[in-house]
């Protein structure tokens, strides 16, 4: 009996000990998670940076093998498919920049445009609303006005209040004698726009994004120019089968960006296009910046269909355009976002970037929380990285299935 009662005793501790253990790694686990996204949100300006320069290296790399393939040698490629794309966002600007400043010329008569249509909207509501009041609500019987009390007569005796004289009022005595004069009140009026407090407000948010963004080029030239460097001595930190996981890794990581990326500008470009198009044919204003406009924010997740719509249903408005226009411009919309996410998108990046709604879902919002807009532009491409990572490392393949479609 002694013995059994030991081996119980030792198989109860050994049974704690093992749950103790599982709690201190749980423990362990939380913290250092609780850590990381704390990590994770007061560099962010660091991390959305790194981010963005190396989805661009990753981008430009091929254009850039291409040149060290004809015997161009590494660090002039670089350069050369920079400048490339440096001009290419120039053009892109400047004429963005002319149909700006032609939509500034026409804003006073934008404005006169939109204040009528809004004027005819509140009058047809109005009507509709006294028309259903009258038809639904009984008329009521209101109480007959009196009639006008009649003047006094000359001659009549005036109450005290109406007899009796003003009195004018005894100035305050200093001590002098002399009475004083009151000082009227100054107030300091601060000359400042609503516009220019905001701007005010944010100024420390727009000199970081200024000096992170000067950073991006540098980032993207060195990490394409020394490309082989960092990718061989990256490898070096694993042996063995870990080390052909991690190069399986990095590669399955930047043909995800590529076909991420890529296929969204190449299906962001014919949307606009087609778009431009379209507006031109049906005299929308302004029709290659509403055209760009409403097509790339087709791409943004979930909401990408409302948001193609105001920027073409607005300008039509402002030029003062009819309904027949504006429903045009509506299916034009309707009809190329439905064509780019059920036929575009699932060929050329679905394939690639395997993610179910769900992950999808959290992923926009964690990272939007975390990094607000910057966030949700990158949730997609960081969650698919990811996931690239956990498909390429026997023990993380179950989470990759798990965030797979």
């Amino acid at each position: 009996m002694t013995r059994v009662g030991t081996l119980i005793g030792t198989g109860q501790e050994k049974s704690h000990r093992l749950i103790q253990s599982e709690v201190h790694g749980y423990a362990l686990t939380t913290v250092a998670a609780g850590a990381l996204i704390a990590i994770l949100y007061w560099g962010r300006v660091v991390f959305i940076t790194t981010i963005i320069a190396v989805i661009i290296a990753l981008i430009l790399e091929p254009f850039v093998g291409i040149l060290v393939r004809v015997r161009i040698p590494r660090p002039l490629a670089t350069l050369m498919v920079g400048a490339i794309a440096a001009l290419a966002l120039y053009f892109a600007g400047l004429a963005a920049y002319n149909q700006l400043s032609g939509l500034a010329r026409d804003v006073p008569a934008f404005k006169d445009n939109l204040s009528g249509f809004i004027t005819r909207v509140q009058d047809r509501i109005q009507s509709i609303e006294d028309t259903t009041s009258h038809l639904l609500v009984p008329a009521r019987k209101t109480a007959p006005i009196p009639p006008p009390e009649p003047p006094p007569r000359r001659g009549a005796r005036r109450t005290r209040k109406e007899a009796a004289p003003a009195v004018a009022p005894v100035p305050t005595l200093g001590p002098d004698g002399l009475p004083l004069v009151p000082i009227p009140e100054v107030r300091i009026h601060e000359d400042k726009s609503p516009i220019a407090n905001y701007i005010y407000a944010r100024l420390g948010t727009v000199y970081e994004f200024i000096l992170m963004a000067s950073f991006v080029p540098f980032l993207v030239y060195f990490m394409l120019s020394w490309r082989d460097h960092i990718y061989r001595s990256f490898l070096r930190f694993f042996e063995g089968a870990d080390r052909v996981a991690a190069s399986r890794s990095l590669e399955g990581v930047a043909e995800m960006a590529r076909a991420f990326v890529a296929g969204n500008f190449l299906i962001g470009v014919f949307l606009a296009a087609v778009s431009w198009a379209a507006f031109a044919i049906i005299h929308i204003p302004y029709p290659f910046l509403i055209g760009l406009l409403s097509g790339f924010l087709s791409l943004v997740p979930y909401v990408g269909m409302p948001l193609a719509v105001i920027p073409p249903v607005l300008s039509a408005l402002a030029g003062g355009e009819h309904g027949s226009v504006i429903l045009f411009a509506f299916g034009v919309v309707l009809i190329l976002h439905l064509t780019a996410m059920n036929v575009l998108y699932p060929k050329i990046v679905g394939a690639r970037v395997h993610l179910n709604p769900l992950v999808v879902t959290f992923s926009l919002m964690f990272w939007g929380f975390l990094w607000d807009a910057a966030g949700l532009l990158l949730a997609i491409p960081i969650t698919a990285g990811i996931k690239a990572v956990c498909d390429n490392v026997a023990g993380l393949r179950p989470y990759g299935r798990f965030l797979g479609d």
